[in-house]
């Protein structure tokens, strides 16, 4: 069916789910990716999808799960807004995921230089645009590690520091907003986790220390 179809996806734990992720990725950054078949794997989930994993990411061109984390068809319900933004409709969509398709793991997921980030980093206000940037605010105003006093888009270390910390923000939105995942989390039955993915390396640094698990 896909890249698990020999696994019995009911019964992976969240630690399971980690784990494939962290292995896919690695094979990703070595350029050793397993081969699919796509037909075949059209014909398999025609009817039926069972994602193992849901992951919150950034709507940024450059940053696909499917690829960062040599999976395929049917692997990961992939939940994509600019700047990983935990929005009531993208928590209905993990909700969705996790509860009715299987899901044992969600990743909240940023990456390195992200244009929307930048942009709450800058106060940057135009149309629609605003609406991201208001949930990005919190992790701007609550960043206290950087020491510079030149707090925007120009300062490196604050953009990937403000990254870092709206990834912590967006999961406690999630737990906070979401009595049904909360609930699977206290069961155990799923997990969730904050990733943030390089460019340069190609690799996710997942933060092992917040996680559910």
């Amino acid at each position: 069916m896909s890249t698990l179809k020999n696994m019995d996806r009911d019964n992976l734990s969240p630690q399971d789910a980690l784990d494939i992720l962290v292995q896919g990725n690695k094979r990703f950054i070595e350029n050793k990716q397993q081969d699919k078949n796509f037909s075949k794997m059209r014909e398999a989930l025609e009817n039926i999808q069972q994602p193992f994993a849901a992951i919150l990411g950034c709507s940024d061109s450059r940053v696909a799960p499917e690829l960062i984390f040599d999976q395929t068809l049917g692997d990961i319900f992939s939940v994509r807004l600019a700047g990983n933004v935990a929005c009531r409709k993208a928590i209905g969509s993990l909700e969705y995921s996790c509860k009715y398709l299987g899901s044992k793991i969600i990743v909240v997921m940023g990456h390195s230089n992200c244009g929307a980030v930048k942009a709450a980093c800058d106060n940057f206000e135009e149309g629609n645009i605003t609406e991201i940037i208001k949930l990005l605010q919190p992790a701007v105003s609550e960043e206290t590690t950087t020491l510079d006093p030149e707090r925007n888009s120009k300062n490196s270390e604050f953009v990937s520091n403000v990254c870092f910390l709206n990834v912590k923000k967006q999961i406690q939105n999630i737990i906070n907003q979401s009595d049904i995942l909360r609930d699977l989390l206290d069961k155990k039955q799923i997990g969730i986790i904050g990733a943030v993915y390089n460019f340069a390396s190609g690799q996710v640094e997942f933060d092992l220390l917040d996680s559910t698990f």
